[in-house]
């Protein structure tokens, strides 16, 4: 038996990359880069340059997720879905 399981990689994204919408600042993602059905947990990235998890405002809808913080940011989209085999 084979199984093709496709994993999603974290996809990064930098300030520049939001733009203003109603006192928010979004960036917007294409679901065929994240996936349907993961769990996606969000990291902003710190002065350090290490990573913390936050509780962003996310939003699906056609064929993108628009992510939403009250200022631009440094992070990434990392996945929380582990697959056993």
């Amino acid at each position: 038996i084979s199984l093709k399981i496709k994993i999603m990689a974290d996809r990064y994204f930098k300030k520049e990359d939001f733009v203003e919408d109603r006192n928010m600042y979004r960036v917007e993602f294409k679901m065929d880069d994240i996936g349907e059905g993961v769990d996606l947990v969000i990291e902003r990235k710190n002065e350090s340059g290490e990573y913390e998890v936050i509780q962003a405002d996310m939003t699906r809808h056609n064929d993108s997720l628009f992510l939403y913080w009250s200022e631009p940011f440094d992070g990434r989209i990392v996945s929380d879905e582990y697959k056993t085999l």
